[in-house]
């Protein structure tokens, strides 16, 4: 009885990396400076050493017990239209003005119930801060400005499009422009050429639009919608502060600001870093020398105090390095990887432990 047990031990091996086939073809996929042996990470934040003009509201019921990683849903495309305010409509859809406007516009597109709505395409549509003029661009006309048009600022595309006209046919140009999909699912096979047409993306739309800005310094995004809960609303803005303060003080140059509702307001203070391609981190480790995996990257993080906001900085603004500890998730390159699965799968293998949870096996004896 003995012998099949003997027998089965040097069959263990071959089993593992056939089910852990799939995580590698995934990480195949993207881009070598995305690869898992070029995102460096740190388990925990490290202790505040510094004092800040600000401190975290305190009393506020954040969730502390539940896990933090994969809490982001995956999507294509984030954007954040620029509307100069700190908060906006519970609903975001309800939104009066230029940006409300201009956002309902493209969810009658791309939205559920419109022609060019794709369930594999997830586009996130949030709400900012950041002024609608703000651009490199020329001075607008008297006929395209901030009363009439919009600013919209675009992740992990890294684009900012500046002042483009709320009415109609220009939301739904957008969409079909920079958010719809460059190649469609394959569950899409079977439909006609026309529908296949309505899902796929036609970047020479973006000529009918002001011309696009690449972006090339970090933006840090704090979600402050206090309208939609008041934790948020709390910490946002002492967060954004607390961020600004510090980032001057180092001399990293960045852009800061309050977005709506992206979710997991349990979990706040929640914080988006992206990291243009081209960003040069400061104080690279050795680890992270040959290209820094979190160049061209988007990372969320949750549970963010103004006691964490120094070591977000150091770590990942200036060293490029993860936060394990506070990670929610995150994308790499443009949208084509999932930051929480990699960090996930390399911390498991340092530990031993395979290729994550999802891909442990459990012995099971032969009758």
């Amino acid at each position: 009885m003995r012998t099949p047990v003997r027998l089965r031990i040097p069959r263990t091996p071959t089993l593992l990396p056939r089910l852990r086939t799939p995580f590698f073809r995934t990480i195949s996929s993207i881009s070598t400076s995305t690869s898992p042996s070029n995102i460096a990470y740190t388990t925990n934040c490290p202790a505040q050493t510094c004092s800040c003009s600000v401190s975290t509201p305190p009393d506020l019921d954040i969730d502390r017990a539940s896990p933090l990683l994969h809490t982001v849903p995956q999507y294509a495309q984030h954007v954040v239209l620029c509307t100069g305010k700190d908060d906006w409509s519970s609903r975001i859809e309800d939104e009066e003005g230029v940006s409300g406007e201009f956002l309902r516009g493209i969810r009658g597109e791309i939205g559920r119930g419109g022609k060019g709505f794709d369930p594999f395409n997830n586009i996130l549509l949030t709400m900012g801060s950041f002024p609608t003029t703000t651009s490199t661009s020329p001075t607008p006309s008297a006929t395209t400005d901030s009363q009439t048009a919009t600013t919209a600022l675009l992740f992990p595309s890294f684009l900012r499009i500046p002042l483009i006209p709320t009415t109609s046919p220009s939301p739904s140009t957008f969409a079909t422009a920079y958010l719809k999909a460059e190649k469609l699912h394959t569950h899409h096979a079977s439909l006609t050429p026309t529908q296949k047409a309505a899902l796929t993306r036609d970047a020479s739309q973006a000529s009918l639009l002001p011309a696009a800005e690449p972006i090339t310094r970090p933006t840090i995004l704090i979600c402050g919608h206090g309208s939609r809960d008041s934790r948020c609303g709390a910490l946002g803005p002492v967060l954004r502060t607390a961020f600004q303060e510090l980032c001057a003080r180092k001399g990293v140059d960045v852009d800061v600001g309050i977005v709506s509702h992206v979710g997991g307001h349990k979990f706040a203070g929640n914080v988006v870093l992206y990291l243009p391609p081209s960003y040069q981190f400061a104080h690279r480790h050795q680890e992270t020398d040959a290209g820094s995996g979190l160049a061209g990257a988007g990372v969320w993080y949750g549970r963010v105090g103004v006691e964490e906001v120094e070591g977000v900085v150091e770590e990942t603004l200036l060293k490029g390095r993860v936060i394990a500890s506070l990670l929610r998730g995150g994308v790499l390159g443009d949208g084509r990887g999932d930051l929480g699965r990699v960090v996930e799968g390399m911390m498991a293998r340092e530990k031993g432990d395979g290729a994550g949870d999802a891909l442990k096996l459990k012995p099971r004896v032969r009758r």
